[in-house]
């Protein structure tokens, strides 16, 4: 019988929305990261290989998760480009001629996430093609390939350090869902929650999604945070 190995999908910490740079962990997503780390460091976890995509806030979210954990030979991250995020202005601007409000609060960050989720549904069924991005066929290409590598090269404990479009088709794959539930995912993923799939050399199967078992305390509950 064939050992199961875990993947441990997280997604980044709390970027800056409506920032010049959005891609940039704020103080909280910083937190987010380290008591993550910390969480599994009590628990004696380590990781046996680490997977990344490319972006900033990806490896800030990573040194965060590795601070924490205090792995002093934790392995050499493998970054792969298709566990990058898609480019959410690029899609909104696919949908939305007007010029974009950035999100500066509560109602501004509802109507961004409206036309985002319009985004989203445009480029998924084909119907848009948002500049600078691969279509979504190509993106969940890219998603499948890096599953298919951790399933067939690794074993173990597995880190993979992403963003919530590839987590959630990750997730959405496995499920065999719809577009509109990927996207239902995809909005509700919140920022370094954690998801497993339990695998071996034949196939993936979901554990758990969208936990934030390192934030389950009075005080962690201040530092939840979903965008």
């Amino acid at each position: 019988m064939q050992a199961m190995g875990t993947l441990y999908l997280v997604r980044h910490g709390q970027a800056s929305l409506g920032a010049d740079d959005y891609d940039q962990l704020s103080a909280i997503g910083e937190r987010q990261c380290q008591a993550l780390g910390a969480y599994w460091r009590n628990r004696g976890l380590q990781f046996d290989a680490v997977f990344s995509g490319g972006l900033k806030r990806h490896a800030q979210s990573l040194a965060g998760i590795a601070a924490g954990l205090g792995q002093v030979d934790l392995p050499a991250v493998q970054i792969r480009p298709g566990l990058n995020e898609y480019d959410s202005e690029a899609l909104i601007r696919s949908v939305y001629s007007a010029e974009l409000e950035r999100p500066h609060d509560a109602e501004s960050a509802r109507r961004y996430f409206r036309l985002l989720r319009a985004g989203l549904r445009a480029w998924m069924s084909g119907q848009t093609q948002p500049q600078g991005m691969d279509s979504y066929t190509e993106f969940a290409a890219g998603v499948a390939a890096a599953l298919t590598h951790v399933r067939e090269h690794c074993e173990g404990h597995v880190l993979l350090v992403s963003s919530g479009g590839p987590i959630s088709t990750a997730m959405g794959q496995l499920l065999q869902a719809s577009s509109e539930a990927v996207i239902d995912l995809n909005l509700r993923i919140r920022n370094s929650a954690v998801s497993e799939f339990s695998f071996n050399p034949k196939r993936h199967a979901m554990l758990t999604f969208n936990t934030l078992p390192h934030l389950d305390s009075p005080a962690g509950a201040a530092l939840i945070t979903s965008a």
